[in-house]
């Protein structure tokens, strides 16, 4: 019989990166390294960046699990680079990670295909935010179009801090994203080879699902599978899994939902490298299944396999 070793080769784990969310990273990296090893995967850890990709192949790895977020790791350039050097990787493909992670071509995608989002506006410089308000009301989000993990996110609650929060978001990114604010409740759907894992309700004492909300504190509160009737449920997982196949995004991830007053779900974003920390809702989900971590990460590497482990 094969084991995990033979079977997979050795399986560089890429972590840490040079994005505003590397510490993150560093952690999600981390507990899959330990998973893996937990199953007798040859699996290292690879601290990755644009200086040595190329080594990769050097260093005699056969295949990649991409635990990178954010810009250069979540973004479709990792995902390029692998695919130049014929190594299978963990996750979508270039195109998928592409647009998911720029939520404003996310939205313009849902939008034509008549799936619901938040209404935006975007905003390039300061004369944008001129007559914001009067189109997106308050409360308002301004948030960096390509960053996750709520990165450079604001809440706007009153017309004198909007300014400050555009600064703020736009000192991580370019173009900034003003999103309307969707009274209710917040639920992530995560994906797992085109199936939905029971959905996760998340609520906090912060004023939002922030950076620490999500990471660090301890007063957070999840609730899996989230306390909502069965048919809703169902309503909200297909409307994950068509957001996600919408963007070309492929074998696992997650995809953020607002519920709003009216009980109708409505489209925040999707993420093709979703955490794997402690705080993680993607492990969450899958232990809701029945799935434990180790299972979860031997899953998706497993898939690597399948045709190659090509994306494109």
């Amino acid at each position: 019989m094969i084991n995990n070793a033979q079977k997979f080769g050795k399986v560089a784990v890429l972590l840490g990166g040079v994005s505003a969310e590397r510490e993150v990273s560093l952690m999600s990296g981390a507990a899959v390294l330990e998973g893996l090893l937990r199953q007798g995967v040859d699996a290292h850890a690879v601290d990755v960046g644009p200086h040595n990709i190329d080594s990769l192949t050097a260093q005699g790895f056969d295949r990649a699990f991409i635990a990178l977020h954010g810009r250069w790791g979540e973004d479709g350039v990792v995902q390029g680079a692998l695919e130049s050097i014929a190594m299978p990787y963990t996750g979508s493909g270039v195109l998928g990670c592409a647009l998911a992670m720029d939520k404003v071509r996310s939205k313009q995608i849902w939008q034509t295909l008549g799936l619901p989002t938040a209404a935006y506006r975007v905003l390039r410089d300061e004369s944008d935010l001129d007559g914001l308000i009067d189109e997106l009301g308050l409360p308002l989000f301004l948030k960096p179009a390509r960053e996750g993990s709520s990165v450079g996110i604001g809440k706007v609650i009153t017309a004198d801090q909007l300014l400050a929060a555009y600064q703020a978001a736009a000192k991580v990114g370019d173009d900034v994203l003003a999103e309307q604010f969707i009274p209710g409740a917040e639920l992530t759907v995560a994906i797992l080879n085109q199936q939905a894992l029971p959905i996760v309700q998340m609520t906090t004492d912060h004023e939002f699902y922030d950076y620490d909300a999500k990471y660090l504190a301890d007063d957070t509160q999840y609730v899996c599978p989230a306390e909502i009737d069965v048919e809703l449920s169902n309503s909200i997982s297909q409307l994950a899994l068509r957001a996600f196949a919408a963007l070309d995004c492929r074998v696992w991830g997650r995809v953020d939902i607002m519920l709003d007053a009216n009980q109708q779900p409505i489209l925040l974003e999707a993420n093709t490298v979703p955490g794997m920390t402690s705080h993680s809702l993607v492990p969450m989900a899958a232990a809701a299944r029945g799935i434990s971590f180790d299972q979860l990460v031997l899953t998706i590497l497993q898939t690597t396999l399948d045709d190659g482990g090509r994306h494109e």
